[in-house]
């Protein structure tokens, strides 16, 4: 074997890349708009009340390799862009700069299994794993896997809509997990269940990642993202913070969220523009070691 395909054979795999990608929506607001050089317009406003609209930024452009094997947790506030990513990942939505590559198509998790409430815990495995394309023959067989994963017992005999929001995350999680999918999406189903559900679904998530697939998890619990992740990224409004380890990652965001929430607003920017200072630095450098390895 050459020393190339030796270097090939070392280098990961990817799994999902969004290459300098963004999202930007037009949406209406209802604010006025106030100018007092030309008091005319607030006539013809109210001749004509069209609503304003307004740019909002919901994800600014970033570059993001996620590579076979991996977990990748995904944190920030709300409004920070994380169900964004994950919808563009998905192919809900398109960009509206850039590009997301994927090795399969990726399933997500509470999209793809497209469950009825009025039907029971178990007539809604067939019906989501059907809508995965998998066979009776197979869904016979990974029936039992399912419930079990999925931790409702004798309630999957009952309806859908008498389950609790976590029960129904649960099955959520297991039927899609069943599928073996190569891209597994979880977009804060997590964060209800029990300590035995947070492990088979940790149990599931690293047989998933071991058969060469990658998980992507976005979770407000930081508890949940320490224990089922390999590495997390931090967005907020809009701007990739930070990327690595996740004790690292946990402890920048929650130093950056405890001086928010005690109003020390110029401490925590200053944090946040050192994580993303850090992490501009290091995408620089392996840039540079990326082209030195062609």
């Amino acid at each position: 074997m050459s020393v190339d395909s030796m270097l090939s054979n070392l280098r990961p795999s990817p799994c999902v890349v969004a290459q300098n990608v963004a999202m930007r929506y037009r949406v209406a607001s209802t604010e006025a708009v106030a100018d007092s050089r030309y008091p005319h317009l607030k006539i013809l406003r109210k001749l004509n009340p069209l609503p304003n609209t307004v740019t909002v930024n919901a994800l600014n452009e970033l570059s993001l390799v996620v590579n076979h094997g991996e977990s990748l947790g995904v944190i920030g506030r709300n409004g920070s862009g994380k169900s964004t990513l994950m919808k563009l990942v998905s192919g809900q939505i398109r960009p509206t700069q850039g590009a997301i590559h994927a090795s399969s198509t990726p399933i997500m998790l509470g999209v793809n299994a497209a469950l009825v409430p009025e039907l029971s815990g178990d007539q809604n495995v067939v019906l989501g794993c059907l809508a995965m394309g998998l066979s009776r023959e197979v869904i016979d067989e990974r029936f039992d896997e399912i419930v079990e994963v999925s931790g409702l017992k004798k309630s999957i005999h009952l309806p859908m809509k008498s389950y609790s929001s976590g029960m129904g995350a649960r099955l959520r999680f297991a039927i899609a997990a069943c599928s073996n999918p190569e891209i597994l999406l979880v977009d804060e189903a997590l964060n209800t269940g029990d300590a035995q559900f947070a492990a088979r679904s940790k149990r599931r998530m690293d047989e998933l990642r071991s058969k060469a697939g990658c998980v992507l998890l976005v979770s407000h619990s930081l508890d949940t993202i320490r224990d089922m992740t390999g590495r997390v990224v931090w967005l907020d409004k809009g701007d990739l913070i930070m990327d690595g380890e996740p004790k690292d990652v946990v402890k920048a965001y929650t130093a950056f969220t405890k001086h928010l929430s005690k109003g020390n607003n110029i401490t925590a920017q200053s944090l946040r523009a050192e994580a993303m200072e850090s992490l501009t630095k290091i995408q620089i450098v392996n840039q540079a070691l990326e082209r030195v390895s062609r």
